[in-house]
């Protein structure tokens, strides 16, 4: 069916539900039912991609809706809302098939987040079973994992810089081992890390932490969880993310922002696979598989002295670095194209596609936001396209007027002296139509005028013959 993802909430609670509803309404269809036992009557009559239902309610509770969902032919996904209180129950309800629980108070953007997540995997297996039965899998209106702008594609060209990443994670992933993700922001390190999860065969929860969003004390709360009386405002026991993540992943996102003091204590948890809860004294072993990433150069923070050189050998073990996007432009067509299905679904858009030259432009643009920046960018034209196709009119500014600034972008780690006669040729030809102006040749090819100045200067240093130009 096409369309966008049917949803189901079940809460018996009148207010949260409606917050909910008005919230997914935005992007997804969706259904309410006040009680577990309305939920269970929709499923015999109704098929829905995603169940949201709350874990404790009155008569019958989330867990009979889970049972109910799971029982049915289209199975569709299910995600628990629980209590801290709760949280046994919801690690139960996982293991009897949910895909995931999400905490209440409910923080929307990331159930978002794990509702895209929960969505994503059951096309995949729904494509996996289309292709084995030599069908097409139904669109149900979800993205893949490439389309939540923390995605990406694995490709099956060998030529790809993505191809022997993937051969890697293949063989890392059932393993215990430890894995760093680097690369820059925006590459799609938490779906990598999700992928590994989801490939490791192991039976508990993928929980994801971003420690940059954390201050220490909350940080190692939130990590080793904390005993009743521990600090000021800790009215009960709470397991923490390393208590939760036990026969699963724990992903720890910005590995690099934690500080000395977190440092030794993770250190401890990988050399022991034990800690204590702070304010406790009770030993906690927990079997977790730790993936942690970064877009910082840990080697240098350990020479710096601001990263603990035994922590980071035993977090890269195995490394494994998402090559930013201007390098895998090969990926772009279908990211394009995947981006424009899902907004055009989301905002009830008739857009099909995007037309030859626009395309030129999206490949040919450096993205320094990566992946994250392409999906923005799309979600954008989508909104204010007029017709069916996508052109240079709903493009935006700074990536219309580029003028192929992609040839001339390079990492700041790479040698000035691999200009190539692409580049030289560029310049020489925007300043002689700009008169030898620097500053409007620099607008021209889509580059700052400083960067125009080095530039130029590389190329003299490099035995090219200067011109002489104006500001």
């Amino acid at each position: 069916m096409e369309g966008p993802a049917e949803i189901l909430i079940v809460d018996d609670e009148f207010n949260t539900r409606e917050a909910l509803a008005r919230y997914l309404k935005r992007k997804f269809s969706v259904t309410t039912a006040a009680d577990g036992g309305e939920a269970i009557e929709l499923l015999k009559r109704r098929n829905f991609d995603l169940v949201l239902t709350d874990l404790r309610m009155p008569e019958a509770d989330g867990m009979s809706v889970l049972e109910a969902a799971c029982s049915k032919a289209e199975r569709p996904q299910c995600i628990m809302l629980t209590a801290y209180g709760s949280i046994t129950d919801a690690v139960k309800a996982v293991k009897q098939g949910a895909f995931d629980f999400v905490p209440k108070p409910v923080k929307l953007d990331k159930l978002e987040e794990v509702i895209r997540a929960a969505l994503a995997v059951k096309h995949a297996v729904s494509a996996d079973s289309a292709r084995e039965t030599g069908g097409s899998a139904s669109p149900v209106g979800e993205p893949s994992p490439a389309a939540q702008g923390k995605g990406i594609l694995f490709p099956t060209d060998p030529a790809d810089p993505m191809y022997q990443v993937l051969e890697k994670a293949k063989l890392v992933a059932p393993a215990r081992t430890t894995v760093l993700l680097t690369g820059e922001s925006g590459t799609g390190k938490e779906v990598m890390a999700r992928w590994l999860h989801n490939h490791s065969g192991r039976s508990g929860l993928f929980v994801p932490v971003h420690c940059a969003a954390l201050t220490s004390t909350l940080l190692e709360s939130e990590l080793f969880g904390y005993e009743k009386g521990a600090f000021t405002g800790a009215a009960e026991r709470r397991r923490g993310r390393f208590e939760l993540a036990d026969c699963g992943t724990i992903f720890l996102d910005e590995i690099g922002e934690i500080d000395a003091a977190t440092q030794v204590k993770l250190l401890r948890v990988l050399e022991t696979r034990s800690f204590e809860r702070v304010g406790g004294t009770e030993t906690i072993s927990s079997d977790v598989r730790l993936i942690a990433a970064t877009n910082r150069d840990l080697r240098k923070m350990v020479e710096e002295g601001s990263f603990r050189e035994d922590l980071f050998y035993r977090l890269s073990v195995i490394a494994l670095e998402l090559p930013p996007l201007r390098e895998r432009r090969g990926e772009i067509p279908q990211l394009v194209q995947t981006f424009v299905e899902e907004f055009a679904r989301e905002n009830q858009r008739p857009v099909k596609g995007v037309d030859a030259e626009t395309m030129e432009k999206l490949t040919a643009y450096s993205w320094p936001g990566n992946i994250r920046e392409l999906r923005n960018c799309l979600e954008s034209m989508v909104v204010l396209a007029q017709g069916t196709e996508l052109t240079l009119s709903e493009l935006p500014e700074n990536i219309r007027f580029a003028r192929e600034s992609a040839a001339l972008a390079r990492r700041p780690d790479e040698s000035p002296m691999n200009l190539d006669a692409t580049e030289r040729e560029m310049i020489a030809q925007a300043l002689e139509k700009c008169r030898g102006n620097r500053t409007a040749a620099a607008k021209m090819l889509g580059i700052s005028r400083r960067t125009l100045h080095r530039r130029l200067a590389e190329q003299n240093e490099g035995g090219e013959a200067g011109t002489g130009q104006k500001e």
